[in-house]
């Protein structure tokens, strides 16, 4: 006769398995309903953000546009316009949010830029900006604080003259201001 040695393990399971199972069904939900639980402590919506114009008796020279195509004269080319190009006898530019500045910078196609970091993900640029804008990287500015004076430094657009070619990011995504600013009477 033939002496077999059992594994304990084995028998183990064979005896105790529905309880290991359920073990680890309680496991799981507990592990889930602790991960729930935490997630209901974080806000679903964030507070309401009012923006301000960026400029003041402002007309729109060109508005945005992401799915329809838009003449550039200046490049002599049709393009997606991802932002708004405002004019106006008061050449002052205004932050359209309480902010901190996070560039001010030049370069041969924008001009003069000036980008602002706002609450809620958003980031507003000026581009087209005289010479010499009001502000500096790192200064805090209120929502209707002056930063600076529209030109034709963008020498893309320079077709529009003296304007300010303003853009609007939600979470580095461009975004209509149209949903943002109050543009009904521009």
């Amino acid at each position: 006769m033939e002496i077999t040695k059992k594994n304990k393990f084995v028998e183990f399971f064979k005896n105790y398995w529905m309880y290991v199972a359920v073990g680890v069904v309680v496991i799981v939900v507990a592990i889930t309903v602790g991960l729930l639980a935490g997630r209901g402590s974080v806000p679903t919506t964030s507070p309401s953000l009012e923006f301000s114009l960026p400029m003041s008796e402002a007309s729109i020279v060109k508005d945005f546009s992401s799915t329809e195509l838009q003449e550039n004269t200046t490049l002599n080319q049709w393009e997606a316009h991802l932002s708004v190009d405002f004019t106006s006898d008061n050449a002052d530019v205004f932050a359209v949010l309480d902010g901190t500045v996070t560039d001010v910078s030049y370069d041969i196609l924008n001009g003069y830029k000036v980008e602002i970091t706002h609450d809620g993900g958003f980031v507003s640029t000026y581009s087209s900006l005289a010479e010499e804008p009001v502000v500096q990287e790192g200064d805090s500015v209120a929502s209707g604080e002056k930063i600076g004076s529209i030109s034709s430094t963008a020498t893309f657009e320079s077709d529009l003259g003296d304007h300010l070619h303003f853009t609007l990011y939600l979470n580095e995504e461009p975004v209509d201001p149209n949903n943002y600013l109050d543009l009904q009477n521009k």
